[in-house]
C-alpha cells in the first residue's frame, strides 16, 4: 500500500508560479512510475506529467516548457514545478503511483490539491 499526499496548490495569478509536493508513505517510492494528473470541472481527468523509475519523463502538450516534474526518492516525495501559469491550468491535481508486478497491477492516488490561476 501506498499513502500519496499532495500539497502547494493554492490561488496564483497569470504568469506565476507554484509547487506542488507529493509525499508517499508505506512504500518506497523509487519502484513506482509517478504521475500528476488534473481534473477540472466538468472536464475529465488529464496526464499533466509523469516519470518513471528511472527518470525518464513525459509532459503533456499544454505544459511542454513550462512544468518540470521530479523527484527525490531520499524524501519518498515527487514534485511538479509549475511555471507561466494560466488559467486553464486551474483544476485539481492530483500524484499517482503507478506499478506493475508479476501481472498486478498496483495504482494509487492522492487527494488533489486545488491550483487556482486568476487575476
Amino acid at each position: 500500500q501506498v499513502q500519496l499526499v499532495e500539497s502547494g496548490g493554492g490561488l496564483v495569478q497569470p504568469g506565476g508560479s507554484l509547487r506542488l509536493s507529493c509525499a508517499a508513505s508505506g512504500s518506497i517510492i523509487s519502484i513506482y512510475a509517478m504521475g500528476w494528473y488534473r481534473q477540472a470541472p466538468g472536464k475529465q481527468r488529464e496526464l499533466v506529467a509523469a516519470i518513471t523509475s528511472g527518470g525518464s519523463t513525459n509532459y503533456a502538450d499544454s505544459v511542454k516548457g513550462r512544468f518540470t516534474i521530479s523527484r527525490d526518492n531520499a524524501k519518498n516525495t515527487v514534485y511538479l514545478q509549475m511555471n507561466i501559469l494560466k488559467p486553464e491550468d486551474t483544476a485539481v491535481y492530483y500524484c499517482n503511483a503507478d506499478r506493475v508486478r508479476l501481472g498486478v497491477r498496483y495504482d494509487y492516488w492522492g487527494q488533489g490539491t486545488q491550483v487556482t490561476v486568476s487575476s
